[in-house]
């Protein structure tokens, strides 16, 4: 949780944001997208190098490595800011010492909202700790709903498909093989997480890992 207490204000307005930034980075980055009326984005959007934020002391959320089966793939379903975990696991060594293939959708409405996704998977072969480890392991994939791209459709819509199998080279979601990670808008997450059910997998947690698992705190 992050936060500001705008001058004023009887209390902090506080929100749920994903850690960016990878675990073993000294600072902490977080992504957000601009909303003029948005209780915290509003005044978010205006701070300056030296401002104090209020930063909760725990972090928590579900998109855990722990949360998933050992399997051969992993999936990393993301829309909009919704990228902002997998920003963090991409760049994690343990991903890459539990999978042999890590695929990373992000979905927007245009071009543009795809700039940071873009930019930090093209430098991910230069990032300490991970950037030897990657080869050919490593893949994105960007689709747009909004303007014409190569890829386009949400998420949902390149699985039915099998658009998103033809792109990634991989077979068809397997139970035995294939881990899921979704974050993104809850209309997003409902639908996706009931078609790959469809497919067998079943939703995991930190108690009781299985095939895949899904964002459960939203920033406002």
């Amino acid at each position: 949780m992050i936060g500001l207490q705008p001058e004023g204000a009887k209390k902090p307005t506080m929100r749920a944001y994903s850690i960016a930034s990878p675990a073993w980075d000294e600072k902490l980055d977080f992504y957000s997208i601009k909303v003029p009326d948005g209780p915290l984005t509003s005044h978010l959007q205006k701070i300056r190098a030296g401002d104090k934020i209020i930063l909760a002391k725990k972090s928590v959320g579900t998109l855990v490595l722990d949360a998933l089966l050992p399997g051969k793939r992993l999936y990393m379903f993301s829309t909009g800011t919704g990228l902002a975990p997998f920003a963090s696991l991409i760049r994690d060594p343990e991903t890459y010492e539990r999978y042999e293939k890590v695929i990373l959708t992000h979905t927007c409405r245009q071009e543009a909202e795809l700039s940071y996704g873009l930019r930090l998977t093209r430098d991910l072969k230069n990032t300490p700790l991970v950037g030897k480890m990657i080869g050919d392991r490593f893949l994105h994939v960007a689709s747009l709903t909004r303007e014409n791209y190569p890829l386009t459709g949400r998420i949902t819509k390149l699985i039915r498909t099998g658009a998103l199998f033809e792109n990634a080279d991989t077979p068809p979601f397997n139970p035995g093989e294939d881990r899921v990670m979704i974050c993104g808008s809850m209309d997003m997450i409902n639908d996706t997480r009931s078609i790959i059910e469809n497919f067998g997998l079943m939703e995991g947690s930190n108690s009781s890992p299985a095939e895949f698992v899904v964002e459960k705190a939203f920033a406002a």
